[in-house]
């Protein structure tokens, strides 16, 4: 997510109507293997360059990006020394991308550099400094029926910016730490809506599909109220 939202979210009107998120749009663990460790390319890709490098944004203009950033990402573990190495280097080099001047997002996942593992870093506008923070295997376990609009953009989807309608005001997050331990916290307003914008994109999902997802759901009412 781009960090011009910025500027412009505090200015958003929020809402507390219900949204039942269609299956597409929701977080399927189920699908997941947790056994699957990184790949040799994957490796490669992320040990290409130093922990300070910047990697590759992924765009949905590039047809051979598009189908990496409509897959599903796998868990990562941590039961090796080189897996953990790796996440370690994925986790600062993600975020060496996120803070880059050219791209100055507040949220990014992996998937958006090319690695189909389950991790994201988000900017906390609720915590003191506003720090950016990693977040391993995130999921989200329940969201509010008050939901909020937004003016979402993403680093994958260039000089596209729109409203989305359907962003749940809260959520129940459940992840994993960088030191393996599990945590579950509820998290809020704006900062919540970065991480369904993220979580998404571990399920290759874009913002854009909510967009649409409105459009279907704006025609249906039209036609049961003709009906």
């Amino acid at each position: 997510m781009t960090k011009k939202l910025v500027f412009y979210i505090f200015s958003i009107l929020l809402i507390t109507s219900c949204f039942t998120k269609k299956k597409s749009c929701v977080n399927d663990v189920n699908s997941w293997d947790y056994t699957v460790p990184y790949t040799e390319s994957q490796i490669e890709l992320i040990n290409s360059e130093k922990k300070n490098e910047v990697m590759r944004l992924f765009l949905i203009t590039n047809k051979e990006d598009s189908v990496l950033l409509r897959t599903k990402s796998e868990p990562i573990t941590l039961n090796s020394d080189k897996e953990k190495e790796t996440t370690l280097l994925l986790s600062q080099r993600l975020l060496a991308t996120v803070n880059d001047p050219k791209n100055a997002g507040v949220g990014i996942a992996a998937p958006q550099v090319g690695i189909l593992k389950q991790m994201i870093a988000v900017q906390r506008f609720d915590k003191k400094g506003e720090p950016f923070e990693i977040y391993i295997n995130p999921t989200i376990k329940q969201y509010s029926k008050k939901t909020q609009f937004c003016l979402e953009g993403c680093l994958s989807i260039p000089d596209k910016m729109d409203t989305t309608k359907n962003r749940a005001y809260a959520i129940l997050l459940e992840y994993d730490r960088m030191d393996g331990t599990h945590e579950i916290e509820m998290i809020e307003a704006f900062t919540a809506v970065i991480f369904q914008h993220e979580i998404d994109h571990l399920n290759g999902i874009l913002f854009t599909d909510h967009l649409d997802l409105e459009i279907e759901e704006a025609e249906e009412r039209l036609r049961k109220n003709n009906k």
